[in-house]
């Protein structure tokens, strides 16, 4: 292409580079992920690793790129059978690479045009222009590294083509360029460095013009500490002012972008560093400053030793190579301090400038600069840190380990999150500055432009009108902003007056490039605030770097005072899908994946960290509250030496504030944003910690009932419930600390431990308690209940609890201790209604097995039961029946543990409503009235609905609906429901006439200490009622019959013991008597004058004068 011909306007180098470097990104984009597709043995093409095509591999890679197909039929045998699915399969990674190719043209064609139109190029006027040829030069040097560290590409060209010759009868037509383009970028710099020779003056000129930008943003932190750099309040008074410079766009330009221009560009144009001090200058500061550079995402570059290696071929560059190992000494000594230094700067001018634009975000207009400068300058050092740390053998490793890194992330995600949230103020602000200030300036300039060219000034003027129309009417009304079309037209406008003999040359109007260049910086702050986000602070780089993320992660929990910015990491993950490319969306699922994976993660160790912190802080509260209990109560009175040694805090109050410290640190962070969307999923960290809260409140309720199944052992419920109140003590000051609904975790909780099992299946204090009751009642069928009939333990109305005898043999555990009221009020406090229903239907199971043996027993003696119920007026035959009967002891011991049963839920029903009628009184009034007001003729079914609402409330009822429940599943499919009635009647009978024989039992004596009988005999009152009512309740029977004909019976029986003269068999007659009274008071149905009629209420009366003149002579 001749000079002659080449006409600059007509080049399009602004559109050009524009879109060469969005292909180059996407292209480096596809290469990377077949690199690393190749590097990973379960995603690397199968026809790599198959051992039948191995050889043919082998031969294809020995050969490239030459074809040879005819003489090697036997090693290609197996190449020939897998052709059309090598095809199809490689196809994908075959056109990638002459997409490669074709980008590679088309750069060296670009190249070359810019070359021709002589391009004048300075980072600080054409910035534009500068920075897309220096990006477009190291992107394509940075996708040809990458190319030659696929050390499959052979095998998967040669592959692909061999298959392409097999089916079509020849290669490929794009092989042949692309098989010589392989082999001559084996060692791509060096091919590269002969390939820009004809680049060199443009690419070094470019460069040059870094020597004003460069060195000003490579300084140490000393010198940003004296220069007061970004603090907006060093000087009050300019606090208002903009913030102004004469190169906007490269106060905020990456450290490491300019680093990897100089470094590249360098290598590529050498020729400069030996004829210019200034580009020497720059390369050696950029080499001490770094020991690799990013090539991209985890790919880095080795800058020392691949520099040495391409300058030690070149002769006379001895000085060169000796400078190259100056700057490794340097920037292995000195770099990583250095930047240490930096970041430790960073953190605490990040600080304050968050602090100072939360407290007045007007300000984000005026100093919008300094926002984009800190979060483009954290940035670099986070990725100069994350890069060396994880690929540089370091002289010291304090100085590559920053346990503080989250602060900083954590502050520039603050400043972040105040762009976003304050963008329309910078909208404001800089739609007037555009509009009042810009314009004006734009236009005087343009005015004075002593030549002007037709094009240029129609695209000036534009630019003036364009500002001039903006109004902050716009803004209030919502009006989307699009200046890309302006940023466009200065782009080529850039280029038309950047080249040779343009008739407006930038090179002489300085002042219009700058001025342009501050005002493209404004028009982003109207249109481009997530752009310009996304260019200085992304930090998607993270997600290549999972060990190191995660290892940063759990450094920033181990330490209290980091922990408080843990909530960064998540944050970084919203970053990652800013890192994909339109040209390969198949990975966006990949790094979609990654960060939602990696997200979760986060917030679940966060919320565990805290759940332990809480936990240990809960279980110090339970200590205190136990030594609170019992003998712990009251401490002795401690002497002045001691009150005095007291004043100092305890090592247990230190230990506690430390975790309160540590835990309030962690739900700053916790409670930090509301929620966060990962890849279009939200993200609500609260929530987090409020389940790891259900699950550990859930196992710590469990857990501190102590419960021993092989020793029976378990909490008493007061001491649960002091603990479990402790507990939610704590857990409700967690709302100090974060926005969470402790009330939800408690509802949560709490109500399912009301339950048998929880929403995990695993078992509840209620089937806790419940097992342990209910073992207890079974043992009284095998052991205790020789224990409660021989008065091993009683139940003692009086005081309304379960008490221990003095026996031989100790019992396993303090019945008091478990059964009084306080304890039952306790047990209901923690089971609630539905907790003590179920307790309530597992005692009637227990019941109802009771009952089915009696009814057993009384089947055994039907006969002689059936006649004793027609002969109760005939005394004589009434003895001689008797005399028949069997198991009549079995009879009683069994109504008497249904009794003691009864009693435990009786106390159970009391506590329950006493516990209800403190925290809803109107609604069990409400019930208690309901209930007391149902009319006698109401239907059995309505009266029964009204019973179970009234049971549910603890309310006693004239029927237990849970007895009856429990009875009615024992009807037989043998016994029609005439012959269930009679046993019933005759299970009363049978209990009637049984009563006598209790009173030649030592320990049926009457206790007035106590209103009841060491034996438990007392309960039988409560068992022959409540059995009555139920069972005749099944069977449609009369309850008030019953009851009449059972008071006959056992009246008649027990006056026969009145006439008897043995002393043993009367050893206990006058306590037996008032079994009757206890009978008749515990009876709905049962009046004292029926009782009368059928039994002296003269013998009651000296049998109560008899038992207490007993028990005065007994106890004296």
């Amino acid at each position: 292409m001749s000079r002659g011909a080449l006409q600059p306007s007509q080049q399009k180098l602004a559109e050009k580079l524009t879109i060469l470097n969005d292909r180059g990104i996407g292209m480096l984009t596809r290469i990377y992920n077949i690199k690393k597709a190749c590097g990973d043995p379960k995603a690397k093409p199968s026809y790599l690793i198959d051992k039948n095509l191995e050889s043919a591999v082998k031969f294809i890679v020995r050969k490239f790129p030459a074809v040879e197909t005819r003489n090697n039929n036997q090693q290609l045998a197996q190449l020939q059978k897998e052709k059309s699915e090598i095809l199809k399969n490689l196809a994908l990674y075959y056109f990638t690479f002459v997409d490669v190719m074709e980008f590679k043209d088309h750069v060296c064609e670009l190249l070359n045009t810019i070359d021709a139109c002589q391009v004048f190029f300075d980072i600080t006027v054409n910035f534009d222009l500068t920075k897309n040829y220096l990006d477009l030069v190291v992107t394509y040097t940075t996708l040809m590294i990458l190319l030659s560290r696929i050390e499959e590409r052979k095998a998967i060209i040669g592959l692909y083509n061999y298959a392409h010759e097999m089916t079509h009868g020849s290669s490929d037509r794009e092989y042949p360029r692309l098989g010589q383009m392989i082999v001559d970028y084996e060692n791509p710099l060096k091919k590269m460095m002969e390939e820009f020779v004809p680049h060199g003056k443009s690419l070094s000129d470019a460069l040059i013009s870094l020597q004003m930008v460069y060195p000003r943003r490579n300084l140490s932190a000393d010198q940003w500490r004296n220069a007061q750099l970004l603090s907006l309040i060093s000087a009050p008074s300019t606090m208002l002012n903009p913030a102004q410079s004469d190169t906007m766009p490269c106060e905020y330009l990456s450290l490491d972008t300019m680093e990897k221009w100089i470094v590249f560009g360098f290598i590529l144009s050498h020729a400069a560093l030996n004829s210019d001090p200034a580009a020497l200058s720059l390369w050696k500061l950029s080499l001490q400053s770094s020991s690799c550079l990013c090539l991209f995402r985890d790919e880095v570059f080795h800058i020392h030793k691949a520099a040495e290696d391409l300058f030690v071929n070149i002769r006379g560059y001895n000085k060169r190579i000796n400078d190259i190992r100056e700057c490794k000494e340097a920037a292995l000594s000195h770099a990583g301090s250095m930047h240490r230094e930096r970041r430790k700067f960073l953190r605490s001018a990040l600080k304050e400038l968050a602090t100072v634009l939360a407290d007045q975000p007007g300000l984000l207009g005026p100093k919008a600069l300094f926002v984009f400068m800190a979060l483009s300058f954290a940035r670099d050092e986070i990725i100069w840190l994350l890069r060396h740390a994880d690929n540089i053998q370091k002289k010291s490793t304090d100085d590559f380990i920053d346990k503080h890194i989250a602060e900083l992330i954590f502050y520039m995600e603050e400043l972040r999150a105040h762009v976003r949230k304050y963008g329309p103020v910078m909208q404001r602000y800089y739609v007037q500055y555009l509009s009042g200030f810009d314009a004006v300036v734009l236009n005087e300039l343009v005015q004075n432009l002593s030549v002007c060219p037709e094009d240029e000034s129609i695209i000036m003027s534009s630019f003036v009108n364009t500002m001039t129309s903006l109004s902050v009417k716009q803004v209030e009304d919502g009006e989307v902003f699009d200046f890309r079309g302006m940023r466009l037209d200065w782009f080529r406008l850039q280029a038309y007056t950047s080249v040779s003999k343009a008739s407006l040359g930038i090179a002489d109007h300085r002042e219009l490039g700058k001025m342009m260049n501050t005002i493209i910086f404004h028009t982003k702050m109207v249109d481009s605030l997530v752009e310009m986000l996304v260019e200085t602070s992304d930090l998607s780089i993270f997600c290549f770097y999972s060990r190191a993320f995660e290892k940063m992660f759990q450094q920033c929990l181990e330490l209290p005072s980091q922990s408080r910015y843990s909530i960064s990491f998540p944050l970084l993950c919203m970053h990652f899908m800013s890192c994909t490319h339109e040209l390969c969306p198949e990975e966006r699922h990949h790094i979609g994946d990654r960060s939602l994976s990696l997200c979760n993660m986060f917030l679940d160790e966060m919320a565990k960290q805290a759940r332990n912190l809480i936990t240990d802080i809960c279980t110090e509260q339970c200590t205190l509250s136990d030594q609170a209990l019992g003998p712990h109560a009251v401490p002795r009175r401690k002497t002045g030496q001691q009150r005095r040694r007291q004043a100092k805090p305890s090592p247990s109050s230190r230990h506690l504030d430390k975790l309160h410290t540590a835990l309030s640190e962690l739900c700053f962070s916790i409670n930090y944003v509301p929620n966060m969307v990962v890849w279009e999923h939200t993200f609500t960290p609260r929530e987090y910690l409020t389940s790891h809260l259900e699950i550990r409140f859930t196992k710590s309720i469990v857990g501190m009932t102590m419960y021993n199944q092989a020793t029976q052992e378990i909490a008493k419920p007061s001491e649960l419930l002091t603990s479990v109140r402790a507990y939610m003590t704590v857990l409700q000051s967690i709302e100090n600390y974060v926005q969470i609904d402790i009330t939800r975790v408690f509802n949560n909780v709490l109500l399912q431990q009301t339950q048998h099992l929880d929403s995990h299946g695993e078992p509840t204090i209620t089937s806790l308690y419940t097992n342990w009751w209910t073992s207890c009642f079974y043992r009284y069928l095998e052991t205790l209940l020789r224990q409660v009939s021989n008065g091993h333990i009683a139940y003692f109305p009086a005081m309304k609890a379960f008490v221990n005898l003095p026996t031989e043999n100790e019992l396993t555990f303090n019945a008091e201790e478990y059964s009084d009221i306080s304890e039952m009020r306790s047990l209901s406090e923690l089971l609630g209604p539905y907790g003590m229903k179920f307790l309530s239907e597992s005692l009637m199971w227990h019941i109802s097995s009771q009952v089915a043996e009696l009814k057993k027993l009384v089947v055994e003696n039907m006969e002689v039961l059936t006649q004793m119920r027609t002969s109760f007026d005939k005394p004589d035959q009434m003895a001689a029946l008797f005399k028949k009967l069997t198991s009549v002891d079995s009879v009683l011991k069994r109504m008497t543990i249904i009794g003691v049963i009864l009693s435990f839920r009786s106390l159970a029903q009391e506590a329950l409503r006493d516990v209800l009628s403190y925290h809803i009184p109107f609604l069990v009034s409400s019930v208690e009235d309901f209930k007391d007001h149902i009319p006698r003729e109401t239907d059995m079914k309505v009266a029964m609905n009204v019973y179970e609402l009234s049971s549910a409330a603890g309310l006693p009822c004239e029927i237990d609906p849970a007895l009856v429940v429990a009875l009615s599943s024992q009807k037989s499919e043998n016994i029609s429901p005439e012959e269930e009635y009679k046993i019933a009647c005759l299970l009363m009978v049978f209990v009637a006439v049984s009563l006598p024989t209790l009173a030649s039992n030592v320990m049926s004596q009457y206790s007035p200490a106590i209103e009841g009988h060491c034996n438990n005999i007392h309960c039988l009152a409560k068992a022959i009622n409540q059995i009555a009512a139920a069972l005749f309740t099944i069977h449609k029977g009369s309850i008030e019959d019953r009851l009449k004909e059972f008071l006959a019976l056992a009246s008649s029986s027990l006056l026969k013991i009145g006439q008897e003269t043995d002393k043993v068999t009367t050893r206990n007659r006058e306590s037996v008597y008032l079994l009757l009274d206890m009978i008749v008071q515990e009876s709905p149905f049962l009046t004292m004058d029926l009782l009368e009629s059928c039994f002296p209420y003269v013998l009651l009366r000296n049998a109560y004068h008899a038992v207490y003149k007993q028990s005065v002579s007994a106890s004296a």
